[in-house]
């Protein structure tokens, strides 16, 4: 399909900078492609309203990691800043990275990732260029293991999306307010944003209504906030990220279904990692190790029946994949509405509970 189908205008204004306070007084719209009404406005907190007894919620537990670096290369005649984010650890001392600008680094060079308006309780940050690759780098850092981390802790920022981080610097609330309350599991770039608008008194609504929640992970990578450049989806590949499904909670959602319950998906992460781990029969089996699972039009859904998702940006895969759950010209509509209408869109923005096509 070509990539300007999922093409749409959005004002400025509209994407969302803070999140809702609280986080569930977020609005949501609820899309049902063959209903009437097809769009119904609502709230986060209707939640439990709009499911049933029996249903169940899957949610992503992976955590944020602070991987937005700061630094300048040193040793030769020039420190140019050097801006890195951090989109996968290779082993105890070595990250993959995006860097900016990556123009002004050779392999052999080492950067000093500094500690500006941070109070920092180790030495020097030094990391030395192993490898570069379009872009990408290879990075070595002096320290290893659990100090490195501490270290990343300490310097780093939240990877906000470039929407986001374009139009104000990351700070010290957005540590908070990019990671969901499910946050156990180390190693994402970005959050699974569905989930931010989770709050312990909406979980006890739930639960009070008989619906239960359950936890897979997958670390969301890079590729979520990267455009699609190719001109047809066909030639576009996404990022592998890694993602497990327990056996316990396939057995649990697999029994879901059996007795007549739905799976609502919390995000698109939650939604890609349940279709890997599902057989074409719908089944769930454990699951564990990289997806790179790309969902457009056309796509057969087999393990869920619901999704709660944001607004996404045009032309991005994530609305590729809300378009193929609910289908394109709905979710068009949908985003029109919502622009009309003055939902918060992106990350920190308000959500949709949208129903298969």
């Amino acid at each position: 399909m070509h990539t300007s189908l999922f093409d749409f205008d959005l004002p400025p204004d509209r994407i969302a900078l803070r999140p809702a306070s609280p986080r569930d007084a977020a609005r949501m719209l609820v899309v049902r492609p063959s209903g009437v009404p097809e769009f119904e406005d609502a709230g986060v907190r209707d939640l439990p309203d709009l499911l049933r007894a029996g249903d169940a919620l899957v949610v992503n537990d992976t955590k944020v990691i602070s991987a937005r670096l700061s630094g300048r290369r040193i040793g030769r005649a020039t420190e140019p800043k050097i801006e890195a984010t951090l989109i996968k650890r290779l082993d105890g001392s070595r990250w993959r990275a995006f860097v900016r600008p990556a123009k002004r680094l050779e392999n052999g060079d080492m950067i000093r990732f500094g500690d500006e308006g941070k109070v920092c309780f180790l030495g020097q940050l030094d990391a030395t260029v192993e490898d570069k690759t379009a872009g990408e780098v290879t990075l070595s850092f002096a320290f290893h293991g659990p100090v490195l981390d501490q270290a990343i802790v300490e310097r780093g920022d939240m990877p906000l999306p470039p929407y986001i981080a374009s139009r104000r610097p990351p700070d010290e609330r957005d540590r908070e307010d990019y990671q969901t309350m499910f946050a156990r599991e180390e190693g994402s770039v970005a959050a699974p944003t569905a989930g931010l608008h989770f709050t312990d008194t909406l979980l006890e609504r739930l639960k009070a209504r008989g619906v239960a929640l359950h936890k897979v992970t997958l670390h969301v990578g890079p590729g979520t906030f990267l455009p699609v450049h190719a001109e047809d989806t066909a030639d576009h590949k996404m990022h592998q990220e890694y993602g497990s499904v327990s056996k316990e909670i396939a057995e649990t959602l697999n029994a879901v279904r059996e007795n007549g319950g739905c799976i609502v998906a919390v995000g698109s992460t939650a939604l890609r990692l349940l279709e890997s781990a599902a057989d074409d029969d719908g089944v769930l089996h454990p699951f564990s190790g990289e997806t790179a699972l790309f969902i457009t039009p056309g796509y057969r859904f087999r393990a869920a029946d619901l999704l709660m998702t944001n607004f996404h940006l045009p032309r991005s895969t994530l609305f590729m994949l809300v378009a193929a759950f609910s289908g394109l010209d709905v979710m068009h509509r949908a985003y029109a509405h919502a622009i009309d209408a003055g939902y918060r869109f992106y990350s920190y923005g308000d959500a949709c509970l949208l129903s298969r096509a």
